[in-house]
């Protein structure tokens, strides 16, 4: 959620800090600040709200420094204030900080009978101040930290900078996710790789329980016994193109035109003319009984879309859990059991803590991420990306349609693995998957004519989608879109529920979006859009041209989507969805990479 940037450099930190920060902007924040050293001095500059307003502040009140922290802060505790924005000093520290201390108040409590109050309602503010305590006991910056270290309690990320050390950091990961970046002379500290990238490809990823004493020449790294260890420097490879717009109004603009193509790279990687190819070791699904599809979010509509697949084309039971709810469930898990966890950054709590209750228990962990360095995938026996690249805008898009197409595979390879599916069906079946970046691409075309309704739609308060089998899934996903990035309040409902509740909210100012390609349920959807119409409903149909001529008329709007394979629906029927935010958000005028209280990534509870 919040990030972290940490410089060592040759040239003065500030600029850079901000910059690094800029990129992290789509962990979602509310508040940002630097501090530096300065000829020994530690100082610091905050501010409430966008990083412009941090840059803006820096031009008036200048912080020079070729050593730095910053950070980009989403409210947990304490409202988003400058008092309560990071970086928060106590004495001669500063730090920064992902997470959440789950005893702050009962070391707050101990450090006020020090006579160590806070100005902060932050639990950040108490890991300064205890840093301080030891300071002051005469321990040195790296011991300070340690003890301090030793003393906190939840998941966080932390980079330290104390006055008169112009040439030291100290960072520590425990849960939350935190990368060292090597430079020429020169080291660099980040929530993640893409904050670091402009500076550097060569990164290091801390481990669960790892601290690390940060030079411009060197990086001694602890575990959490305290035993130095080493940890791989690895190049990261980032196309920095895929982080910048790219000439579009938003990210999730040009997100939503890359589908076809990130899709395209993603069949590549795993489909050949007759087979699915896995990277190694593999799955063989013939091994398993049972899947376990555990996520969060849009990933948890992805896993519910894959529900269907794996039962349908490969007939093998599979369970879709909410990673939040299965962690504390704590459910039986019989033998034979494949899990699977999907995650875009790979860094989700929930999903992560999902994923360590499952080790042995189950046969096999799988992940599918977009970051194949995260900890969900070190986590995991076989990760599976998604090639999606980048994805910078909050609401998920690419890395949704991407999930969904390395879900397909899977249950097709389930399915070939289990004997369901022939030699001859799963080469007409990759046929078929090979044609989907095109169809795409032609659903990207219809941005257009989905703005010209989405003009209409921003006007509303309340919307429904309705959706049968693997649709109803997507009209979840298309509720969530809507209320995500316009702030409309929207609701998906499977269609055969209907009758069950939500026809009482039917009347002609709610738009009632119906998801249904002509297949074998269409009857059954048309059916349930006369009862929405009987009421003085509108509804915006999404179907194929078959579709159209069935059940076109009488609609309030129509959006023919080209004809495809009933399997691979899902994914090209996620494109109009998205455009549907999309357009109602910008007529809306909000922010649509940045929607109000949101977080791309979910590192705490």
């Amino acid at each position: 959620m919040c990030g972290i940037v940490g410089v060592l450099g040759s040239h003065e930190a500030s600029p850079i800090l901000v910059e690094a920060l800029k990129r992290l902007e789509y962990r979602g924040y509310d508040s940002a600040g630097i501090a530096t050293v300065n000829g020994g001095t530690l100082d610091r500059r905050r501010a409430v709200g966008k990083l412009v307003n941090l840059s803006d502040l820096l031009v008036h009140e200048p912080l020079p420094g070729k050593s730095g922290i910053g950070h980009t802060r989403w409210a947990t505790h304490g409202a988003p204030t400058v008092v309560n924005a990071h970086p928060h000093k106590a004495g001669p520290v500063a730090v920064v900080h992902n997470g959440i201390i789950e005893n702050f108040r009962q070391l707050r409590a101990e450090l006020a009978e020090l006579g160590l109050g806070t100005e902060s309602d932050t639990d950040t503010e108490t890991v300064a101040l205890l840093v301080q305590h030891h300071l002051r006991a005469g321990l040195s910056p790296q011991g300070a930290a340690e003890a301090t270290l030793g003393r906190l309690e939840g998941a966080f990320a932390l980079c330290l900078l104390f006055e008169g050390e112009e040439d030291l950091l100290i960072a520590a990961r425990r849960g939350s996710p935190l990368a060292i970046g090597h430079g020429e002379g020169e080291m660099f500290v980040g929530s993640d790789a893409i904050a670091l990238a402009p500076m550097t490809n060569r990164i290091t990823y801390l481990e669960d329980g790892d601290w690390a004493v940060l030079t411009r020449h060197s990086a001694q790294i602890m575990d959490a016994e305290g035993h130095a260890v080493e940890r791989p420097v690895k190049t990261v490879n980032i196309d920095l193109a895929r982080i910048e717009k790219g000439g579009h109004r938003h990210f999730m603009a040009k997100e939503i035109a890359e589908q076809p193509s990130v899709i395209g790279d993603t069949i590549r990687h795993y489909a050949g003319t007759r087979e699915i190819v896995l990277p190694e070791p593999g799955l063989d699904f013939s091994q398993y009984d049972r899947v376990l599809l555990v996520a969060c979010g849009t990933a948890n509509y992805a896993c519910f879309v894959a529900k269907y697949w794996f039962e349908r084309i490969a007939g093998l039971p599979a369970e879709v859990d909410i990673a939040s709810e299965f962690r504390y469930r704590e459910p039986p898990i019989p033998a034979r059991t494949l899990a699977i966890f999907v995650s875009q950054s790979g860094e989700t709590a929930d999903t992560l803590a999902a994923l360590r209750y499952c080790e042995g228990r189950v046969d096999r962990i799988a992940s599918v991420v977009n970051v194949a360095e995260s900890s969900i995938a070190r986590g995991s026996d076989i990760v599976l990306p998604i090639f999606a690249g980048a994805e910078i805008g909050v609401a998920s898009t690419k890395a949704f349609t991407c999930q969904l197409t390395v879900l397909h595979m899977l249950a097709l390879k389930a399915g070939s693995d289990r004997g369901v599916l022939s030699g001859t069906e799963m080469e007409t079946r990759l046929g078929l998957l090979s044609s989907l970046p095109g169809l795409v691409n032609h659903a990207v075309g219809e941005s257009a004519e989905v703005e010209r309704i989405a003009r209409e739609v921003a006007e509303v308060e309340d919307a429904l989608f309705l959706g049968r089998g693997a649709m109803y899934p997507l009209a979840l996903e298309g509720a969530l879109k809507l209320k995500e990035i316009s702030y409309i309040h929207a609701e998906g409902y499977a269609s055969g529920e209907l009758k069950h509740g939500p026809i009482a909210l039917i009347d002609q100012t709610v738009p009632v979006v119906v998801l249904a390609p002509s297949d074998e349920l269409f009857d059954k959807s048309v059916s349930n859009m006369q009862e929405v119409m009987a009421r003085g409903g509108r509804i915006l149909l999404i179907t194929d041209p078959a579709g159209a001529r069935k059940a076109g008329d009488g609609c309030w709007r129509v959006l023919t989507l080209p004809e495809i394979a009933a399997d691979l629906a899902p994914i090209l029927y996620a494109i109009p969805v998205q455009l549907l935010a999309y357009h109602a958000a910008v007529a809306k005028g909000t922010d649509v990479d940045q929607p109000r209280n949101l977080a791309k990534s979910v590192t705490v509870e």
